[in-house]
C-alpha cells in the first residue's frame, strides 16, 4: 500500500479512462495523428474540472488487437499521448496497451513519465478473444528492472474480462489473487465478464481480504452501486459509466462525471 499511496494522494482514488482514437496501422485509423493527441488531451481536461483524481489511456479503437505484439509505431504513439495526457492533467496518469503489451506499455510509461500500467495475462494462462495469453510477470517485471522502471506501478487483471478461464478453473479467485501478490503485483484488479459488466461485490471482498495489496475494481462501477464496494476496494477504474449513455465509444458526459464524483466524495 505505501507505493499505491505515494502515486495516489486521495483515499480510494477514481481512474478515469481515455480510449484513445484508433492508431497507425490498425484497420479504423483515420490518418491524422494530431488529431488523436490532441482529443486525449482534451478529454483530459475535462476528466481534470470534473474533479477525477486519475487518469489513464488505452487503445480500445484498435480491434482487433493484436496479442502482446503491437509494432513501434503504436508504442511510440501511446508515449506522446500520455505525456500530454499528463502534462495537462498533472493527475497520476497509467495506460493500458491492447492486448497483452505489456512490455510496450512499460516502455511507453517510462519514456513518457507516467505512474502506472495495467497489465494483461501476470498469473496463469487464459483464452481471450485474442488467442491464448500466457503469463508474463517474470519477465515483465523483470524488464522493469533492467530498463529502470521500478516506480512505475503495474495493476494486474486477475480472471480478466473478456476471457475463459476454464483451462484454470480448478484454481479459485482467492489463489489467483494469491498467486499474483506473491509474484511482486503492484494492484489487483477484479472485473466482470467485460466491459462495462459490473463485478460481482463478492469477489472484490475475497481478493481484499486474502490479499495486503491495493484491489481495484476495473469495470462497472455507476454512481448506483459504489457503495456496494467503497468498503472493500481501494480504488476504481471507470470508463463506459463516464461516458454519454454510458459506452465506451461515446465522448465524456462531463455532468455525469461530476455528479459521480459529489458521491463518491461523499462516501470515502
Amino acid at each position: 500500500m505505501e507505493k499505491f499511496k505515494k502515486v495516489f494522494k486521495q483515499n480510494k482514488p477514481v481512474i478515469g479512462m481515455i480510449h484513445v482514437q484508433a492508431l497507425p496501422g490498425t484497420p479504423k485509423y483515420a490518418g491524422d495523428v494530431k488529431a488523436i493527441i490532441n482529443s486525449a488531451a482534451e478529454e483530459a481536461k475535462i476528466y481534470k474540472s470534473a474533479g477525477v483524481d486519475s487518469i489513464a489511456i488505452e487503445n480500445m479503437h484498435d480491434v482487433p488487437y493484436l496479442k502482446g505484439n503491437v509494432g513501434p509505431e503504436v508504442t511510440a504513439l501511446m508515449s506522446i499521448i500520455a505525456y500530454e495526457v499528463k502534462n495537462v492533467s498533472q493527475l497520476p496518469c497509467g495506460m493500458q496497451i491492447l492486448a497483452g503489451a505489456n512490455k510496450q506499455a512499460l516502455a511507453a510509461a517510462l519514456a513518457s513519465g507516467i505512474d502506472f500500467i495495467r497489465a494483461e495475462g501476470f498469473v496463469f494462462a487464459h483464452v481471450a478473444d485474442e488467442g491464448i495469453i500466457e503469463s508474463n510477470a517474470g519477465e515483465l517485471l523483470r524488464y522493469r528492472r533492467q530498463i529502470g522502471a521500478e516506480n512505475i506501478l503495474v495493476f494486474t487483471d486477475i480472471k480478466k474480462k473478456h476471457s475463459s478461464h476454464s483451462i484454470t478453473a480448478d484454481v479459485d479467485l482467492k489463489e489467483t489473487a494469491k498467486a499474483a501478490e506473491f509474484f511482486i503485483s503492484d494492484g489487483l484488479i477484479v472485473t466482470g465478464s467485460a466491459t462495462g459488466e459490473e463485478a460481482n461485490p463478492d469477489d472484490v471482498k475475497i481478493v481484499k481480504d486474502n490479499t495486503s495489496i491495493p484491489v481495484l475494481v476495473g469495470s462497472g462501477i455507476n454512481e448506483k452501486n459504489i457503495e456496494s464496494y467503497i468498503n472493500s476496494a481501494d480504488g476504481f477504474i471507470i470508463g463506459s459509466y463516464f461516458k454519454v449513455d454510458g459506452k465506451w465509444k461515446n465522448e465524456i458526459d462531463k455532468a455525469r462525471v461530476e455528479k459521480f464524483m459529489n458521491k463518491i466524495s461523499s462516501l470515502r
